[in-house]
């Protein structure tokens, strides 16, 4: 029976059968709601929940008919997409229910890669699952066990549970080593806390707005929205560093179009400026940074004229950049992954986290914001085992591949545990540091995602056991002795806080889950429950709502009330280092590390030619004449994903390069010629294009689409070889000595038709 007020509020004064009706609550305008009543077999519910076609998580409205979603809009009530939906979130609706999807269970019944499949339940599945990783345990110890994820969009950066309640500590990230952790190590040895990526950044708020390694247009769109909107109505003056003249860079105030993997020259050389004309915050500096004179000696070996020749750029433009950034208060600096993906990632990005720091700009408003926490709410991040909430014991973490090498990724005491994919691959086809003989695969395509693509593939067959988790069938999956359908974002729930600043976000079910699909954090703990050696002591939740109470627990809600709620947001607090100090061994901003000379890294910042460039190996060059960049975004795809989307694949149908012009013309090259590209790093390898000319690249620069397979194309391999550009690219030494990074942004390479 319907209340009074809703009686009041029905449009229609005569209803017949009102028991058969429900109330539908429509937005009107201005902020109005109007109570409309229709019949329950006719309704049209609207869901508010995240989206998680990226990783931004943008709000989201689903519309669903008869159980069935039809069309997704933004909500404009959440307080970070504010109303945005890209390209991406509303073609979930065509992945959800594209005729290729993975419906049920299968188990291989031939060779791999030979396509050969039978359908079996999800208990026979996860019975004989459990079984053979009871007897690889048996045979070679917990440790050859392992479980590999890519940056999403999935809820697998949780798969350290599974690993960590299976005894081994060796939770593999397919690309962390060149997206995220360089910078993470930097900002955490430095200041205790990640404040330059997409969360950081106060752009609203902000006078001048500092971009360099991201093109968060594409990349963010929100963050991206954010940026314009600073611009065009609260007057911020943007500086934007980047070799392409993308979207972003045409309308900003100062583009400095850099040559790639030379970032760290330029920090070092705004900061020398910034020093040397005493542009720098000295009250902060003098009570808050520790080792400000030793930078000070440090950056004089980087003045105007040196830096210009290494980066391409004019020193009066280097030198306005610096002035700009200094004297603009507050200022915003946004860092993101091209930053990482070069051999001199981790000091370039403690270079740029100096820089915030001696401009006065940590926890202001309008500057970079140090997280302001929500009371009582455990973070998404502790399902990654980071923090104190989810620890194994201390000799399986002294296991982990990568300690000795990389141990601050790696480590025992690492910031944000994970074994880099090339060591990984390497134990599993080398048998060192010790066998690596089963691997259970979620949110991750490592055939094209990882470098050196080829011996990927034939890496994971020399597997005893692979699982894969995934939405289809993927060249990776192909590979697999059982393949699990996982949920979309559309048919699951989950507490949602990695990309919101000061704020958490519910997911929740707009549809039931399609098929026989399963939500990989179910998955996960069904698996675990069915193994009677595994620790579940670590894991005690029966399911994933369970988990989310969890989170909740200590906020008073509970995960239904959340759902209602929609998110929990708190207000920044501001400067709240002067009340408890960075969270670093000195207490404040360490210009000059403590940390990293106990491992043997250089304390200060510093640049490094890349290995392969014009000025390291000029012979080299003659026969690679170009650099090479690859990795940016397209706003359609994310990773690997999407290319079998008809609405996203009519927007990119064919993976580019772009050349400029004049190099094309010089190399017989014309619009939409298909080309081949080489590099020294390929040993023999080539991958196909097609050239797009524009001007605005370098003529001495080509970019390169990445994650290309062709779903279209038979497998196993799904044309996988044909297209990717991480099969000409090296994850092999020389690395970046901190994190592992490689230079797959500055390379050499040739091209031709």
């Amino acid at each position: 029976m319907f209340t009074d007020f809703e009686k009041r509020c029905i449009l229609q004064p005569q209803i017949e059968n009102a028991d058969t009706l429900r109330p539908y609550c429509g937005r009107y305008a201005k902020g109005l709601y109007l109570f409309v009543y229709v019949k329950k077999d006719l309704m049209e519910e609207v869901v508010r929940t995240v989206c998680q076609s990226c990783h931004c998580e943008c709000g989201v409205n689903v519309h669903v008919r008869d159980g069935k979603a039809f069309r997704i809009d933004g909500d404009p009530h959440h307080p970070m997409s504010r109303g945005f939906i890209c390209v991406k979130g509303r073609a979930e609706v065509e992945r959800t229910y594209h005729p290729d999807r993975l419906r049920f269970p299968v188990r291989r019944v031939k060779g791999r890669g030979e396509g050969s499949w039978e359908r079996i339940s999800w208990e026979i599945a996860l019975d004989e699952i459990g079984q053979r990783l009871t007897e690889i345990r048996q045979l070679y110890g917990p440790e050859s066990i392992a479980a590999i994820h890519g940056t999403g969009p999935r809820p697998t950066l949780c798969l350290p549970l599974l690993t960590f309640a299976l005894g081994t500590p060796n939770c593999i990230s397919v690309d962390m080593h060149i997206c995220f952790a360089p910078s993470m190590v930097a900002e955490h040895a430095t200041i205790g806390h990640s404040i330059m990526m997409d969360n950081g950044p106060d752009y609203r708020n902000a006078k001048c707005i500092f971009i360099i390694g991201g093109n968060p247009v594409v990349s963010h769109p929100p963050k991206g929205m954010e940026i314009l909107e600073a611009k065009q109505k609260g007057g911020a003056k943007l500086i934007v560093v980047d070799p392409r003249k993308t979207q972003l860079a045409s309308q900003a105030d100062l583009w400095l179009q850099i040559r790639p993997g030379t970032d760290g020259a330029l920090v070092l050389g705004m900061l020398n400026t910034i020093i040397t004309e005493e542009l720098y915050d000295r009250e902060f500096v003098e009570k808050w940074c520790h080792g400000f004179e030793k930078l000070r000696d440090c950056v004089r070996d980087y003045p105007l004229d040196k830096v210009a020749e290494i980066t391409w750029l004019p020193p009066y433009k280097i030198r306005e950049a610096a002035i700009l950034y200094s004297t603009l208060k507050p200022a915003a600096l946004h860092r993101r992954v091209a930053i990482d993906q070069n051999i001199n990632s981790t000091q370039t990005a403690r270079a740029l986290i100096s820089l915030v720091a001696i401009t006065g700009n940590i926890d202001v408003k309008g500057g970079n914001l140090l997280p302001t926490p929500l009371e009582g709410y455990i973070p998404y991040v502790a399902l990654t085992g980071k923090g104190k909430w989810i620890q194994p014991a201390p000799e399986i973490l002294q296991k982990r591949i990568g300690k000795k090498e990389y141990p601050l990724i790696s480590g025992a005491e690492a910031f944000f545990p994970f074994v880099a994919s090339f060591l990984a691959f390497e134990a599993m086809a080398t048998g060192k540091p010790y066998p690596v003989k089963a691997l259970y695969c979620a949110g991750a395509n490592p055939v094209v995602n990882v470098q050196k693509s080829k011996w990927v593939y034939n890496t994971l067959k020399k597997l005893d056991l692979l699982v894969v988790a995934d939405f289809f069938m993927t060249p990776t999956a192909e590979l697999a002795d059982y393949v699990l359908p996982a949920t979309t974002w559309l048919e699951r729930e989950e507490c949602c806080d990695l990309q919101h600043m000061n704020c958490s976000s519910a997911r929740q079910k707009a549809i039931k889950p399609c098929y026989e699909c399963r939500d990989d954090l179910d998955i996960m703990l069904s698996l675990i429950r069915r193994i009677p050696w595994a620790n579940r002591d670590l894991v005690p939740w029966q399911n994933a709502h369970e988990c989310f109470e969890w989170l909740l627990k200590g906020t008073g809600l509970s995960f239904e009330e959340f759902k209602k709620k929609g998110y929990l947001s708190v207000a920044p607090i501001y400067r709240k280092y002067e009340r408890n100090g960075f969270n670093t061994p000195t207490g404040k901003v360490e210009l000059c590390s403590t940390i990293f000379p106990k491992y043997g890294y250089d304390a200060l910042p510093s640049f490094r030619e890349p290995p392969e460039s014009p000025t390291s190996t000029p012979e080299l060059a003659k026969d690679y004449p170009l650099i090479l960049i690859n990795g940016s975004r397209r706003i359609g795809y994310f990773c690997s994903e999407g290319r079998q989307i008809p609405q996203l694949r009519e927007q990119s149908p064919d993976p580019l390069l772009e050349i400029h012009p004049d190099k094309a013309k010089e190399m017989g090259i014309e619009n939409g010629n298909w080309v081949w590209i080489e590099t020294p790093r390929g040993k023999g390898e080539r991958v196909k294009f097609k050239a797009r000319l524009t001007k605005d690249i370098d003529p001495r620069v080509v970019h390169a689409d990445y994650g290309w397979w062709f779903p279209e194309k038979p497998g196993p391999d799904h044309g996988s070889f044909e297209s990717n550009i991480n099969v000409v690219l090296s994850a092999d030494p020389p690395r970046e000595e901190i994190c592992g990074s490689v230079p797959i942004k500055g390379t050499l390479c040739r091209i031709y038709k």
